[in-house]
């Protein structure tokens, strides 16, 4: 039988990330979504679960890898995100955030530490580091790992994964469009995330503008049609985080289109 060595260096972070929440001995009994809501600690990913309705797929056979933000991760992000993600009409954008922090297969921390990267459910890729005693995955610290469940894995994080956009996908837009949404986002995705909502859409409802005012060989039909939209819906809402995604919804929506 061929033996699985971790170096020295592995093995001492493995061991430290072991240490942290606390969960029930029975845990291995109950699937990854029971044992997060018997945790105590997950009352905010639980809600965005059953909001996503991914609540049956997550109690499936899987098995699955789950990075499992905690109720103060959540309460990190700017003021209204939550609430945000969780109305009906943003329910593309919560399942494309929560499907950032599974992956196919159980990954226990033995094997995570030696991983650069991960592909998500969402085909997105997590960065995977080791820096200063602990495990990052893009810039959430791991802190506590191998919560065994009965069809996977639970490693806890200290911050939301926030997947990077659209725009990296192959069949994304090209040209002008793409630059110009490509710009927005890097400009208005750290505001927001440093908790500068406000900042954020008003860069993204700018360019919003400035893609409807391009000829139409840049932006088709469809694409002006979800820009619209989005236009229309922030009109009648003032809450810049709402507004802030509804317009990274529609950009993440165009940078999907096959040219």
């Amino acid at each position: 039988m061929k033996k699985t060595f971790l170096s020295l260096p592995a093995a001492a972070l493995t061991l430290a990330l072991s240490a942290g929440l606390s969960f029930a001995d029975d845990h291995k009994k109950q699937d990854i979504v029971d044992t997060a809501v018997a945790a105590g600690s997950f009352k905010t990913l639980a809600a965005a679960l059953q909001a996503a309705d991914l609540v049956d797929a997550l109690k499936g056979d899987g098995p699955f890898t789950v990075f499992a933000p905690t109720d103060e991760a959540f309460a990190n992000l700017p003021e209204g995100t939550v609430e945000s993600l969780l109305k009906p009409e943003n329910k593309d954008q919560l399942v494309n955030i929560l499907t950032y922090h599974v992956v196919s297969g159980k990954v226990p921390a033995k094997v995570a530490v030696t991983l650069d990267e991960a592909t998500a459910l969402n085909k997105k890729v997590i960065s995977v580091t080791k820096k200063d005693g602990g495990l990052f995955l893009n810039e959430s610290k791991v802190v506590k790992t191998d919560i065994m469940c009965s069809n996977g894995v639970i490693h806890v994080i200290d911050a939301v994964l926030l997947p990077p956009a659209e725009g990296e996908a192959s069949s994304a837009p090209s040209g002008p469009a793409r630059e110009l949404v490509e710009m927005a986002i890097a400009k208005g995705a750290p505001l927001y995330n440093h908790g500068n909502p406000e900042a954020c859409a008003a860069i993204y409802e700018v360019t919003a503008h400035a893609l409807m005012a391009m000829p139409e060989e840049m932006v088709t039909a469809r694409d002006r049609e979800m820009l619209n939209r989005a236009i229309a819906a922030v009109s009648h809402s003032h809450c810049k985080a709402t507004n802030a995604w509804t317009f990274r919804s529609a950009f993440d929506g165009m940078m999907m289109t096959s040219r």
